[in-house]
């Protein structure tokens, strides 16, 4: 008998294309907000000021250093503030880098929101039956999606597990090309000494951690609806 239910070739097409466009939102979901976790967490670094000695290598109480982080902070993530980092001080170069971080923090949130606003709008089309979500043996595109971005703590652990001193290096190379202000001396740029590599190792794994926990969850929760349908499908077969 003739499946009718089967949609016309142009429509398989966008169907496709339409998954394929929600497979990169999720992907591009779980790594940027991933990415936001301990931008978004100021308590991570905050916890972290006593364990790192922090007080003992700037000279400066803990109330003065979380002064210091929310000034910076308030400074990357909104709009039309100067860069300031409370008592500490600090050169132009040292500025000029923020300045650069500015940049890449908005991308991250900016590349966050749109790809949650994509997942959102397709999702809804898809359950009002606009167009159809299509599968990879069985699994949709967030699922694979998840697996490629576990990937990333895969390969990003072992950057810092084999050399992170080089790993971190690197990363100033890529996001930064052509600069070294990101190579800051203590004694114009006070704000190094609050702003450890231990840190941004410990924000290394929070990110990691992030990426495992959102991928498992997006795998665990398209492995179950999977069950469920495939359930429905039989009972009804």
């Amino acid at each position: 008998m003739k499946d009718n239910t089967r949609p016309p070739l142009a429509c398989r097409g966008v169907n496709i294309a339409v998954s394929v466009i929600l497979g990169v939102a999720v992907f591009a979901f779980i790594i940027s907000f991933s990415i936001g976790l301990p931008i978004i967490n100021r308590w991570f670094y905050y916890v972290q000021i006593g364990p790192l000695g922090l007080e003992e290598a700037s000279g400066h109480t803990a109330a003065e250093i979380r002064e210091a982080f929310d000034q910076i902070m308030d400074y990357l993530l909104l709009p039309g503030r100067e860069f300031g980092a409370g008592v500490f001080r600090f050169s132009e170069e040292g500025a000029a880098h923020f300045a650069d971080c500015k940049f890449l923090f908005v991308l991250d949130v900016a590349v966050a929101g749109a790809s949650f606003g994509i997942i959102a709008i397709i999702l809804a089309l898809h359950f009002t039956h606009v167009v159809k979500i299509s599968c990879a043996a069985g699994l949709s595109p967030a699922f694979w999606a998840a697996i490629c971005a576990l990937v990333v703590p895969i390969v990003l652990g072992g950057l810092v597990a084999s050399d992170f001193d080089k790993a971190f290096e690197v990363f100033h190379q890529i996001f930064f090309p052509g600069k070294d202000n990101w190579l800051f001396d203590p004694r114009t740029d006070e704000i190094i000494t609050v702003l450890p590599e231990q840190f941004f190792m410990n924000c290394a794994i929070f990110i990691g951690c992030g990426l495992v926990f959102f991928s498992g969850i997006t795998i665990a929760a398209d492995c179950i609806v999977n069950t469920k349908l495939n359930k429905k499908k039989r009972q009804y077969s």
